[in-house]
C-alpha cells in the first residue's frame, strides 16, 4: 500500500479509515497550527522519530477515556493530597519533562524539538493545555495535550514522584466533566490508562464519535477550580 504524502501547502488530509495495517494515514507536510489542528480534529495526530518526516496517524485500534469510567482508587486520592495543581503555569517545562521519560519499546523520544516548538505555539493560541502537579513548589509531575471541540486530545504525562501525574489526571478529568467534555483520546493503548479505565474502540467507532461531536476548537484559557479538588 502506497502512503499518501502531504504537501507543504497542502492542509487536507486523506480519509483516516484508509490508514495501512499500522494506522499511518499519510506522511509528510509540517505542524503549521492548522495543519496540526486539522488533524485532531479528523482523528489523526503526528507520530515520528528522530530523522524522520512527519508521519500521521489514526490507530486501530484507538484509546479513550469516558470521563464518567475514570477509576478513582482510594490510594489515589490519598496520594493527591500531597501535591498543588495548576493548569499552564510551566507548558514548555512539562512537554520537555515528557520528552525524556523512558518508555518501553522505544529507542529515545518522539517528542523532538520541532514538536516542542508546534505545541508550544498551540499552547500560546489557547489549544494546548498542561496540568501539573506541584510539591514544596517544585513540578513533579504532569500532562499536556491539545482541545478541539469537547474533546481533549491526551498526548504525554510524566512522574518524578509517584502518583503525580495520575493525580494530574484526576485534576484534569473532574474539570473536564465540569465543563461539559465529552471524551479523551488517549490515542494508543497502554495499560498504565487502561487501569485508570480507558477503553480500547474500533476505529470507526472512534470516528463517527468525532462526527457527533462539535469538533471547532476551543480557545479557552483553563483555570483551577478548587472546589474540584477539594471534592
Amino acid at each position: 500500500m502506497n502512503i499518501p504524502k502531504l504537501s507543504k501547502y497542502d492542509l487536507l488530509f486523506p480519509d483516516p479509515n484508509s490508514a495501512n495495517e499500522d494506522g499511518i494515514v499519510a506522511w509528510g507536510g509540517d505542524l503549521n497550527p492548522s495543519r496540526v489542528i486539522r488533524a485532531y480534529q479528523n482523528g489523526i495526530f503526528p507520530w515520528y522519530g528522530k530523522d524522520d518526516p512527519v508521519i500521521w496517524w489514526s490507530t486501530d485500534p484507538r484509546l479513550i477515556m469516558e470521563l464518567d469510567d475514570f477509576r478513582l482508587s482510594r490510594s489515589l486520592k490519598k496520594s493527591m493530597k500531597k501535591f498543588e495543581y495548576r493548569f499552564d503555569a510551566n507548558f514548555t517545562e512539562v512537554i520537555r519533562h515528557c520528552s525524556s521519560v523512558k518508555r518501553d519499546n522505544q529507542n529515545g523520544t518522539w517528542i523532538q524539538d520541532d514538536i516542542i516548538e508546534a505545541y508550544s505555539l498551540l499552547h500560546g493560541m489557547g489549544i494546548a493545555h498542561s496540568v501539573e502537579s506541584y510539591k514544596d513548589g517544585k513540578l513533579v509531575g504532569g500532562l499536556y495535550g491539545v482541545v478541539v471541540g469537547k474533546v481533549f486530545c491526551g498526548e504525554s504525562m510524566f512522574s518524578i514522584v509517584s502518583d503525580a501525574s495520575k493525580s494530574a489526571y484526576v485534576v484534569l478529568v473532574k474539570h473536564l466533566k465540569f465543563w461539559g467534555y465529552d471524551f479523551i483520546d488517549c490515542q494508543v493503548p497502554t495499560e498504565h490508562l487502561k487501569s485508570l479505565g480507558a477503553k480500547e474502540v474500533a476505529r470507526e467507532y472512534f470516528l463517527n464519535r468525532l462526527k457527533r461531536v462539535n469538533m471547532d476548537t476551543i480557545e479557552h484559557r483553563w483555570s483551577i477550580e478548587k472546589s474540584l479538588i477539594t471534592d
